[in-house]
C-alpha cells in the first residue's frame, strides 16, 4: 500500500530550517490514535514492519477476539542424558510485543473462524466413530448403529410452522406454503384473553389458524404466555442432562439383559455414543445421539471389537425406545412446587438406522454433518444471545411480562434464588411498574429487580418466601438456574461423547500443531534416504495472559481481511485440483 498524503515526520517550512512543531498534515502516529478504523488500518499498513506483523498474526488472523500472551519460549533438544536449548524467543522482540492465539470459541455467534475449526473437528470426530480412522479401527463401519432424536415434552401450545411437502430446492429460502399453525377446534380454552379489554375478556380456545412465514418472530412463542408452564420448562432444561444419563444407564441394562437371553456374555457387549444438544425455538433442548454397539474385551477395556452375532441394529433401536419411554424421575422439592417436577422425554422419538451407503435410512456422512452443525450453536434459534447473567445485568433481560425469552430468564432467576434470601412481595395482580417493597433490604421500588440487593420481585403473590437454611447445609440444586439463566436453565455441554466412541479434540488439535511445526517432507519417490535419528524436541513456553482482542479496530480489519483472502485462495486451489483430477 502506497501512502503519499501523510508524512512520517514534519517537513521544514523553508530550506535550512528545522521541522516545525505543528505540521500542516497529520503524521501516521496520529492516524494510529484516530478513533476511525480506516485511519488505524492505514497507519498499520504504512508502517515499515507491516509485512512482519501480518505474518506474525497469521495463526489468529481470522479470530475476532484473540488472546494476547507475553513471556519467553524455548525450544529444547532432549536426549537420554542431556538437554540443550536450540532457540529462545522473547515476545518483547516480536511485533506488538505479544503472541496472538485464537480464542478457540465453539460458538458461531462469538467467533465464526474458531467455530468453523471446531465444527470441522467435530465432524471428523463423529465420522471417525462411524467409519474408522483417527485411531479407531475401520471395522466400526460394520457395527450396528442408530441415530436417535430425544425431544422435550410439551409445556403448552406454541406457534409453529409445518410444511408437509417441500417443492423448494433450498430449505433456507423456503417459500412453500405451510400448514395452519394450530387449527384444532377441540383445543383447551384459555381464560386470560390477553388481547381483549378487561371488560370484554372471555374464554377462547388456544388455537391459531395463521400460516406463519419462516421469518415470523412469533414462531416458538406460546399462544397464551399466561397459560404456559415456564417453571416446568426451565426445570426440565436443568435436569435434561441427568435424564440422558439415566436413559443411557437404562439402555445398557436392557442390552445386557438382551445379551443374556441370546446366550451371550453381557461383559462382551458395550455401547458407545456421541451426542449433540440442539436448542429449539421454544427454548427447550433436544438431544441428537449416535449410539453404536461394540464388542468388549474384559481384559482390555480400551479395545474396540466387533459385536457378537445375534444382536442387530433393529434390536438396538428397540431397547433404546423402551428405555426412553420408561425413564422418568421426580426432582427435589421446591418451595414453589413441594412435590417436585416430573422429568421425562416427550412423546416424539425419532429413530433411524444408520447405513454405510445411501440405501439405508440415513448415512454415516449425513449423521456426522448433522451433529457437527449443532456443535457450534447455542441459543441463537431463540433470538436471545448473551453471556452469563449477574445481578447487575439480569434487569436487562428478565421481564415477567415480556416476550418468551424474557419470561424464561425471569423464571430461572426466580426459581434459582438462594435458599437464604427472601424475596420482596408485591400486591396480587399488579404487574411490573407498580411499587413494591423488598423484604431483604426494605427498598421501595417500581423496578422488577431490587436496586439494593438484586432480588427479583415474584410475579405471583401466592408464592411463599423461601425459609433460610442452616449454616453448612447443602445448597439447593435449583440454584444452578441462575448460573444457567442465559441458556434458559440448560447447563450441560452441547457436544459430548463416550470415551470409547472415537478420538478427542485434544488429539486432533495436537496433530494439527505437530503438522504445522513439522511439515511433511517433499522428497520424491526415488529418494530412498532414511530419516536420521534425532533428539526429542520440546517447546517450553513461559507465557502469561496480558489481554484479549486486537489492539485497534484497524488491526482487526486488516487481520480478518487477510484471513478471508487466504481462505478464498485455498478454496480456489481446492476447486482447481478437483477439476484437474476429474
Amino acid at each position: 500500500m502506497t501512502v503519499s498524503t501523510y508524512r512520517v515526520v514534519p517537513e521544514a517550512s523553508a530550506s535550512g530550517t528545522a521541522p516545525c512543531a505543528e505540521p500542516d498534515q497529520h503524521p501516521l502516529w496520529l492516524l494510529a490514535r484516530s478513533p476511525y478504523a480506516q485511519d488505524q488500518a492505514l497507519a498499520r499498513a504504512a508502517s515499515p514492519d507491516y509485512t512482519r506483523w501480518l505474518a506474525h498474526v497469521r495463526p489468529a488472523a481470522g479470530c475476532t477476539h484473540p488472546v494476547r500472551l507475553a513471556g519467553h519460549m524455548f525450544t529444547v533438544a532432549r536426549s537420554d542424558d542431556t538437554a540443550r536449548v536450540l532457540s529462545h524467543v522473547d515476545t518483547a522482540d516480536l511485533p506488538d510485543g505479544v503472541i496472538y492465539k485464537p480464542c478457540g470459541s465453539r460458538l458461531t455467534s462469538v467467533c465464526p473462524s474458531c467455530a468453523a475449526t471446531y465444527q470441522r473437528d467435530a465432524f471428523q470426530l463423529v465420522r471417525a466413530g462411524l467409519l474408522g480412522g483417527k485411531g479407531v479401527p475401520d471395522t466400526v463401519a460394520k457395527h450396528p448403529a442408530v441415530f436417535d432424536t430425544f425431544t422435550a415434552p410439551s409445556f403448552g401450545p406454541v406457534h409453529t410452522r409445518v410444511v408437509k411437502k417441500h417443492f423448494c430446492t433450498e430449505r433456507r429460502r423456503c417459500v412453500c406454503q405451510p400448514e395452519p399453525c394450530h387449527p384444532d377446534r377441540t383445543a383447551p380454552t384459555c381464560r386470560h384473553g390477553r388481547h381483549r379489554p378487561a371488560d370484554q375478556r372471555r374464554r377462547t380456545r388456544m388455537a391459531c389458524y395463521r400460516r406463519h412465514a419462516a421469518t415470523d418472530r412469533r414462531l416458538g412463542s406460546p399462544i397464551c404466555p399466561d397459560c404456559y408452564d415456564y417453571p416446568g420448562q426451565v426445570v426440565w432444561n436443568l435436569y435434561s442432562a441427568e435424564l440422558w444419563r439415566r436413559t443411557r444407564i437404562g439402555i445398557e441394562r436392557r442390552l445386557r439383559r438382551l445379551a443374556t437371553q441370546h446366550g451371550i456374555d453381557p461383559a462382551t457387549v458395550k455401547l458407545a455414543y456421541g451426542k449433540a444438544a440442539e436448542m429449539q425455538r421454544r427454548a427447550t433442548v433436544h438431544f441428537h445421539a449416535v449410539i453404536r454397539l461394540d464388542g468388549a474385551d474384559p481384559a482390555d477395556r480400551e479395545a474396540i471389537l466387533p459385536p457378537p452375532a445375534g444382536i442387530g441394529a433393529q434390536d438396538l433401536a428397540d431397547i433404546v425406545e423402551q428405555a426412553a419411554r420408561a425413564t422418568r424421575f421426580s426432582t427435589e422439592p421446591h418451595p414453589a412446587r413441594p412435590q417436585g417436577w416430573t422429568i421425562q422425554w416427550g412423546t416424539q422419538l425419532d429413530q433411524r438406522v444408520i447405513a454405510i451407503t445411501g440405501k439405508g435410512q440415513i448415512t454415516r456422512e449425513q449423521v456426522a454433518g448433522y451433529i457437527a452443525k449443532y456443535a457450534t450453536k447455542s441459543t441463537e434459534a431463540t433470538g436471545h444471545v448473551s453471556r452469563r447473567l449477574t445481578d447487575q445485568t439480569i434487569g436487562d433481560y428478565a421481564d415477567p411480562a415480556g416476550d418468551h425469552a424474557a419470561r424464561l430468564i425471569h423464571t430461572c432467576w426466580r426459581l434459582g434464588q438462594p435458599a437464604a434470601s427472601v424475596l420482596g412481595r408485591r400486591p396480587a395482580g399488579r404487574p411490573v411498574g407498580y411499587p413494591w417493597t423488598c423484604r431483604v433490604c426494605a427498598t421501595h421500588t417500581m423496578l422488577p429487580t431490587c436496586p439494593g440487593c438484586g432480588c427479583i420481585a415474584p410475579w405471583n403473590a401466592s408464592e411463599q418466601p423461601v425459609p433460610p437454611t442452616e449454616d453448612g447445609a447443602t445448597p439447593s440444586p435449583f440454584e444452578r438456574l441462575r448460573r444457567c439463566a442465559h441458556r434458559f436453565g440448560y447447563g450441560g455441554h452441547f457436544f459430548t461423547k463416550s470415551r470409547r466412541y472415537s478420538t478427542t479434540f485434544g488429539v486432533l488439535r495436537a496433530s494439527r500443531v505437530t503438522y504445522r511445526r513439522n511439515p511433511a517432507p517433499t522428497a520424491g519417490p526415488d529418494d530412498d534416504s532414511q530419516p536420521s535419528t534425532q533428539d526429542t524436541v520440546l517447546v517450553i513456553n513461559f507465557l502469561e495472559f496480558v489481554g484479549a482482542g486486537w489492539h485497534t479496530t484497524g488491526d482487526a480489519l486488516l487481520a480478518n481481511t487477510s484471513a478471508a483472502l487466504a481462505r478464498e485462495h485455498q478454496y480456489a486451489a481446492q476447486v482447481e485440483i478437483a477439476a484437474m483430477a476429474a
